[in-house]
């Protein structure tokens, strides 16, 4: 009976722990699955704003990752032309001059010719960039328009370039800077000097060109020509022709006269200082020549008068006379 009964127990207790083993391992189980779900949630959720910033990197037009290609970041020089039929161009440029000034800008040349109906005007403007299509559309509006030309030269690449070899050049004198402070000898610090003095040169040429184009770009160009209402243009144009053709010659030949008579009045005081005295000089010797008798074909030659001239030779077959005769000596008695 004890060993049944403590059998019946036994089996007993092995059911209860299995059934709580199995309950242990089914409450595990859930709690896992709901806690991996928020996890696996969560990194979806992490997952999406990344992508959307990836793709909001890869639409922007000036993000970090690539060249702003923006109008506004580049670097372009702006020239205008114009040609302007006006009533009163005195007027007309005095309204032009007050428009740049207005703008920022200022007058880089101006010439006029004031002949009533006839009169004319050139004038070089330099304005902002950005003011550069307002200052244009406001001339356009001093009078009849007759002619406009608007030049651009994208120049972005030019500038990024100079920029980088600036940076170089700069590096470079430092280095050679350096070094002249560590030379030992004579030789090698005047070595030293005169590439430092040749960097330093470089530097400031690359330098120079970046100011250059800073200046067309940051001030544009406008040349603008008012005219009266009978001013013409033929001044502009290409003529051809004879009286093109007589008109070119006549000027030149008047430039060759100036010229000649320039080269004349230089030569004049010395001519005036030597020439004279030197005429002077020929003359006087000249009659004193012509006072001086020539002499006789006798005469003995006189010093400093040169040879006489021979005499006249006889007739070159004239026979030769015997010699005379030799009297014969007398003998004694």
């Amino acid at each position: 009976m004890g060993g049944r009964r403590f059998r019946g127990l036994a089996l007993v207790a092995v059911g209860l722990v299995a059934a709580l083993a199995v309950g242990a391992c089914g409450a595990d189980e859930d709690s896992g699955g709901d806690a991996a779900a928020p996890a696996m949630d969560g990194g979806a959720a992490r997952e999406q704003p990344a992508a959307g910033g990836a793709d909001r990197d890869q639409a922007a037009p000036g993000g970090t990752g690539g060249a702003d290609l923006r109008v506004d970041q580049r670097s372009i020089i702006y020239t205008g032309t114009m040609q302007i039929r006006v009533d009163d161009v005195e007027a007309a440029s005095r309204e032009a001059v007050t428009a740049v000034t207005a703008a920022g800008g200022f007058v880089g040349g101006d010439r006029r010719s004031s002949r009533s109906a006839e009169a004319r005007a050139v004038l070089t403007l330099r304005v902002p960039a950005d003011k550069f299509a307002g200052v244009i559309d406001q001339l356009a509006g001093l009078g009849r328009q007759e002619r406009r030309e608007i030049r651009t030269e994208d120049v972005t690449e030019q500038v990024v370039d100079l920029d980088a070899r600036i940076a170089t050049q700069r590096a470079r004198v430092e280095s050679a800077r350096k070094l002249l402070a560590q030379a030992s000898s004579v030789d090698e610090l005047v070595r030293l000097e005169n590439e430092v003095g040749s960097r330093q040169a470089d530097l400031a040429a690359l330098e120079a060109r970046k100011r250059r184009l800073a200046d067309l770009t940051a001030l544009s160009t406008i040349t603008v020509t008012l005219l009266g209402q009978d001013a013409s243009t033929a001044e502009e144009e290409a003529d051809l022709g004879f009286r093109s053709g007589l008109d070119g010659g006549w000027t030149a030949f008047r430039a060759s006269a100036r010229i000649a008579l320039t080269v004349l009045g230089a030569v004049l005081p010395f001519a005036a200082v030597i020439g004279v005295p030197l005429w002077l000089l020929l003359l006087w010797r000249r009659r004193r020549a012509r006072r001086t008798p020539p002499p006789g074909p006798g005469a003995m030659p006189q010093p400093g008068l040169g040879p006489m001239p021979p005499g006249p030779a006889g007739p070159a077959d004239a026979p030769v006379s015997a010699p005379p005769p030799v009297p014969a000596a007398r003998s004694g008695p």
